[in-house]
């Protein structure tokens, strides 16, 4: 019996008796294994060296890991693997660290994310995705992206975690559309984050005093956590029109698609959580956000 003709059956029933059968109902819904359906989720990942950090931004990371029902696999899609022409994804059953950056101390360059590959997921995304074909990618270990947050999220890196790249020729619209059709691995216990940042301008950040936030910054931030609360992703997919802020926030892309990926990612109506929010530096936002 479904739940909805089970709660009409129990009008029929005297009080006491539709009482003791709701009981037996919770009891018998709390045996039934857990959905494998998992949520989807966007990490501003910021600099390398929150990797070794303790802060409030890694700290908030690691309450993550902690709430989620165990994924079977993660799917990454992060700003720091961009292709050109074609999207990959990794097929590696045991894919190496990336140390994509340089200037960083020693202690940064010896951390080892041990976690596994997951080819079968993988290639299940080149099999799903019908709109294009995604090429396997044999050699693609984690970037910095990848491994620098769940080093925070998931530190016993005992879940498979495999990426999917960006190819940086497609505009934002096609890779919002894109997302859609990875939408069922969700339903399959695969979790999927997409790390970049919201708000990315190198060239202006501020060492001096790394608390400080420019105004357009946080302009365009907070223009993208109400666009988001509205359920108007139309407009973050054409962030251009929103003008100066747009322009200075996402000089390029690269940082800001990986939100888009996770905005096509969620189903009409499902609701966000925003799990953190800050901007540093002046011009970097870590804000990251959750389907609830």
């Amino acid at each position: 019996m479904n739940r909805k003709n089970f709660l009409k059956s129990l009008l029929l029933l005297p009080a006491g008796a539709a009482a003791m059968k709701l009981s037996q109902f919770h009891q018998s819904a709390s045996e039934l294994p857990a959905s494998d359906r998992m949520p989807v989720v966007f990490i501003g990942h910021g600099s390398p060296m929150n990797a070794i950090e303790d802060n409030n931004f890694t700290q908030t990371l690691a309450t993550l890991g902690q709430r989620w029902e165990r994924p079977k696999a993660i799917l990454v899609i992060s700003a720091h693997w961009l292709t050109r022409g074609s999207t990959s994804v990794a097929t590696s059953p045991a894919p190496e660290t990336v140390c994509d950056f340089g200037g960083f101390p020693e202690e940064l360059y010896k951390i080892k994310y041990s976690a596994p590959g997951s080819p079968d997921f993988a290639k299940q995304v080149v099999e799903n995705v019908k709109s294009i074909q995604v090429h396997e990618d044999h050699e693609m270990g984690f970037d910095h992206g990848a491994w620098t947050i769940l080093k925070h999220i998931y530190p016993a890196a005992n879940i498979p975690v495999f990426q999917m790249s960006i190819d940086y020729n497609k505009p934002p619209q096609w890779h919002f559309a894109l997302a859609a059709e990875l939408k069922n691995l969700r339903e399959k216990g695969v979790l999927i984050i997409g790390s970049g940042n919201i708000v990315h301008n190198l060239r202006l950040v501020t060492f001096q005093d790394f608390s400080q936030k420019y105004d357009w910054a946080v302009e365009f931030d907070e223009y993208v956590k109400q666009r988001i609360l509205a359920g108007d992703y139309e407009a973050l997919v054409n962030y251009q029109s929103f003008g100066r802020a747009a322009q200075l926030s996402v000089p390029t892309n690269d940082h800001y698609l990986p939100m888009l990926y996770t905005l096509g990612l969620l189903d009409k109506n499902e609701a966000v959580n925003f799990t953190y929010e800050e901007v540093l530096g002046g011009s970097i936002s870590m804000r990251c956000f959750e389907s609830a």
